[in-house]
């Protein structure tokens, strides 16, 4: 996904720096020191320390770039005030005839369906962009599954 914006929110940017941080000031260092002592061991070839460690290195530097490059070409979700359905909102939905539920709309890189947070590219994130309180739409899910879907609040 290079040179592509990532719509993040304030906390999402946060999260992501602070684990870039993380990952630079403490897991790195330790990894570092884990390599070393991996090679005071004595022959590489056959060090199961030696291997784990240099694959735990590969990961850091790999979620470190990953990070890196997130943060470059972030965008700001701003916070619109409305009463309109906007990426960033937290709006209470009604999907078919279950109770309702508060989920946030956020980016695709914050998505978390266990944190109620669904993303804008998502097919109910798509479809209930731009509706206000009591507006309801049908929505064709990936499972291609129809959906009745209404907004009942929009915080």
């Amino acid at each position: 996904m290079e040179n592509n914006k990532f719509q993040l929110t304030q906390a999402g940017i946060d999260r992501y720096k602070e684990e870039l941080e993380r990952l630079k000031s403490v897991d790195r260092p330790r990894n570092l020191e884990a390599l070393k002592d991996a090679r005071a061991q004595g022959d590489l070839s056959e060090n199961a320390d030696y291997d784990a460690a240099r694959e735990e290195q590969a990961r850091i530097e790999a979620r470190i770039k990953e990070l890196e490059n997130v943060l470059k070409n972030v965008e700001l979700i701003k916070e619109n005030r409305g009463n309109i359905v906007s990426i960033g909102k937290k709006v209470s939905l009604q999907l078919n005839d279950k109770p309702a539920l508060d989920y946030t709309l956020v980016g695709s890189l914050e998505a978390n369906p266990f944190e109620l947070k669904i993303s804008n590219e998502s097919p109910i994130g798509k479809a209930i962009i731009g509706l206000k309180e009591n507006d309801e739409k049908e929505v064709k899910t990936e499972a291609n599954r129809v959906v009745k879907v209404k907004v009942l609040k929009v915080y």
